[in-house]
């Protein structure tokens, strides 16, 4: 009799679901979606002048960075928001006030004339700010 037990004990035990692979799983995919999810942010689309793939340096990661995108349309857009040219010469004045200002990084569509972009580079340097950059798309 006591040989019946041990073996329904053995395959009760088997029956049981190990879900620890299922765990490693749901993990790794919370990884990806933790690491993708920053590089969707920058949805408006624009088509970025393109330079060597080479040609500058990578972004201090310690630094903090606002973008400012211009699309084709020549409309302005502060992150995802879109503002005005004195809703933007506000938010630099308000940047430059910050103990440690976010670099500005400009993002112009390809087709939209030099003075577009010029604009934020004057009003970022009535407002003070000492650090602003132009995106490209490497080739």
């Amino acid at each position: 009799m006591a040989r019946v037990f041990k073996r329904k004990d053995r395959l009760s035990a088997m029956s049981e679901i190990n879900i620890t692979s299922l765990l490693d799983l749901v993990f790794c995919l919370l990884i990806i979606f933790m690491i993708t999810t920053p590089l969707l942010e920058q949805s408006i689309p624009v088509k970025l002048p393109s330079q060597a793939a080479n040609s500058g340096d990578q972004p201090d990661p310690k630094l903090k960075y606002q973008s400012v995108t211009v699309n084709s349309q020549g409309n302005y857009f502060l992150g995802k928001d879109p503002v005005t040219l004195e809703q933007l010469e506000a938010e630099f004045k308000r940047f430059a006030a910050l103990p440690d200002p976010p670099v500005i990084a400009v993002r112009g569509d390809e087709s939209v004339p030099y003075g577009k972009v010029a604009e934020i580079y004057i009003l970022g340097k009535k407002a003070g700010l000492k650090q602003m950059g132009i995106e490209t798309q490497a080739r």
